[in-house]
């Protein structure tokens, strides 16, 4: 008797037109700390406030246009390695009507040293065209027309409408996925269920920043494989039990 193969796990999307990034899903939770309280959950953000009062992102941009372009790019890649692609060329093509100038083979050239260059330089073509046919060259506002642009899905739309608009969402990758589970803020086992669960509770007069607190404090401090728990400005607040004791 044949001993069935484990299902395998659901692959990656890489054609053109489609999202990079699979939705994150983690491990079945175990008994853990609750979700901090509502006055915990005001004095985290009111200490992040305080020690970064004015959070930008990591990737360089110099307009909507560019920073829908580098957020795309950065699916499956770092932020510097982002922006040594993109500095060139976006130095040639700011806008989308000079981006189809260029062409795919340009484009791809110009982008090569990140992951699934190929596929995204498809996806930057075919989303310039989509701006310039149907939006007048322009990005849209609307979180339903972002989400249908090739290489756009539900976590860059959310960063193109805060960083870009002003629109007060929290866009969560590995790393405020990983915080929010720590801390906890909020749990779940997606990033949308958490995305849904953060934009639920974050205090209103820190929503339009929360999302880049949240991603630098994890990619600085609250590290994946050892969080730098003694120089922490919240560690005091955070229930995650296995802190990391100081450097001796």
């Amino acid at each position: 008797m044949k001993r069935r193969k484990p299902a395998s796990p659901s692959k990656v999307k890489t054609k053109a037109g489609a999202a990079l990034v699979a939705p994150m899903t983690a491990p079945a939770r175990p008994v853990g700390p609750e979700p901090v309280d509502a006055a915990t959950l005001r004095e985290i953000f009111a200490r992040l406030s305080a020690a970064n009062p004015a959070p930008r992102s990591d990737l360089d941009y110099v307009n909507a246009y560019t920073l829908l372009v580098a957020v795309v790019l950065s699916a499956q890649a770092t932020d510097k390695g982002v922006n040594l692609a993109t500095r060139d060329l976006f130095a040639k093509a700011d806008h989308p009507q000079a981006m189809l100038a260029l062409g795919e083979e340009v484009v791809r050239h110009h982008i090569r040293t990140i992951g699934l260059f190929n596929t995204k330089a498809k996806n930057v073509i075919a989303l310039s065209r989509i701006l310039v046919e149907e939006h007048g060259g322009a990005v849209p506002r609307q979180r339903a027309q972002l989400e249908v642009l090739p290489g756009v899905g539900r976590k860059t739309a959310s960063v193109v409408l805060n960083v870009a608009f002003g629109e007060p969402t929290i866009a969560v990758d590995t790393h405020i996925f990983r915080v929010s589970n720590r801390i906890p803020l909020a749990i779940g086992s997606t990033t949308d269920k958490v995305q849904e669960g953060l934009e639920a509770i974050v205090p209103e007069p820190y929503r339009l920043n929360a999302h880049h607190w949240l991603i630098l404090h994890g990619r600085y401090t609250c590290k994946a494989r050892k969080p730098e728990c003694w120089r922490c400005v919240i560690a005091d607040l955070c229930r995650f039990p296995d802190k990391t004791p100081g450097p001796a």
